[in-house]
């Protein structure tokens, strides 16, 4: 049987909703829930605070609300959490001001024109404090991308040492486009080969024709060394899936992100996690190919080229989601679902591995 626990509801703890899930285990064994706590309604600008909670014992409890990161009475989200090899937990994050609103700076009003800004902090006590914040925007943001965005969903920290985090962007607009059309979605990662203190950007991709865009991504290290990214495809390609494959860490790509049909999914974003024992891919996300509900986790045995349903969790509304390894025999499914839409919690599951092979 599996272990289902809610670390956070809407209306708790002074926040109106609790979006944008992502969840690491720390050295120390504790798994560390993240979220953008959104304090005065469920919109994407505004009022918003990184909060966690804590769990000791697997995902079966969890302690109390903590506030991670907070921008005043703007912006501070897209959690992007990683684990370092020290023990190290870095939060890279977006800061904003709390009027700048999405389509306002895809279309690039003035006063939105630098709206999305790149922070870093880090955690050396398990996560109980934080760093103070430190941006990072001119190392990893290019002048003239607009929308900008990391993951959702954990970071990763390479085989090698690198760390990397996917993230997306958006580009200006030719002719008489606004900016705000699917075309104008873009994709990269940050990385890190001295554990956070500089950055740089690896891929990047832009391609405006319309036929794959790329939008929220999430990585998973294969067993063999190579990345492999899959992104929410914002495109009129076949299916809203797509994927790619790096070759030197995250600096650039095989070839340029693909339609993957194998992942049958509305618009939305996803996870992925690689299993070593047993050599497993994983992939999180609504199975519904209209609407963000049926979270289902799919398996893949070779690299992501193919893909199998391994575990439904049910029928209920389910969108953003993040996935880790909690023990040898346990897989934890962070996920935002509810009775009547996909935005009421943000719950936890336990999933044995078992379940999954």
């Amino acid at each position: 049987m599996t272990d289902t626990t809610v670390p956070f509801r809407a209306g708790d703890g002074g926040y109106a909703s609790f979006r944008i899930p992502a969840v690491v285990r720390t050295g120390a064994g504790a798994l560390l829930a993240f979220c953008e706590g959104r304090v005065g309604s469920a919109a994407d600008h505004g009022h918003i605070e990184i909060v966690l909670k804590r769990s000791m014992d697997g995902g079966r409890t969890w302690g109390p609300l903590q506030v991670a990161a907070r921008n005043g009475t703007d912006l501070a989200g897209n959690p992007a959490p990683v684990v370092l090899d020290t023990g190290r937990i870095l939060l890279v994050h977006i800061r904003a001001a709390a009027t700048a609103a999405e389509d306002a700076i895809l279309r690039g009003r003035a006063e939105d024109a630098e709206a999305r800004r790149v922070w870093v902090q880090h955690s050396d006590d398990d996560g109980v404090t934080w760093s103070v914040p430190r941006e990072i925007t001119a190392l990893v943001k290019k002048p003239g991308w607009r929308w900008y965005a990391t993951t959702p969903g954990h970071a990763l920290q390479l085989g090698r040492g690198r760390v990397l985090v996917p993230a997306n962007h958006s580009l200006p607009p030719t002719g008489t486009d606004t900016g705000a059309e699917p075309q104008y979605h873009s994709g990269h990662c940050l990385l890190s080969d001295d554990r956070g203190e500089n950055w740089f950007l690896g891929y990047v991709e832009e391609s405006t024709d319309g036929y794959v865009n790329v939008n929220e991504t999430t990585a998973a290290e294969l067993p063999d060394g190579r990345v492999y990214f899959n992104t929410r495809n914002d495109g009129r390609s076949h299916g809203s899936r797509a994927d790619a494959h790096s070759d030197d860490g995250g600096q650039s790509l095989v070839t340029p992100f693909r339609p993957q049909a194998g992942l049958t999914a509305p618009v939305c974003e996803a996870s992925v996690l690689q299993l070593r024992d047993p050599d497993l891919l994983l992939y999180s996300g609504p199975a519904d190919p209209a609407s963000r509900a049926l979270m289902t986790i799919r398996a893949s045995t070779d690299g992501g080229t193919t893909w199998r349903t391994a575990f439904t969790v049910d029928g209920l509304p389910a969108a953003y989601s993040d996935l880790v390894r909690v023990d040898a025999d346990t897989v934890g499914l962070l996920y935002e679902t509810g009775d009547a839409g996909a935005y009421e919690t943000i719950t936890f599951r336990r999933v044995p591995v078992a379940r999954l092979t």
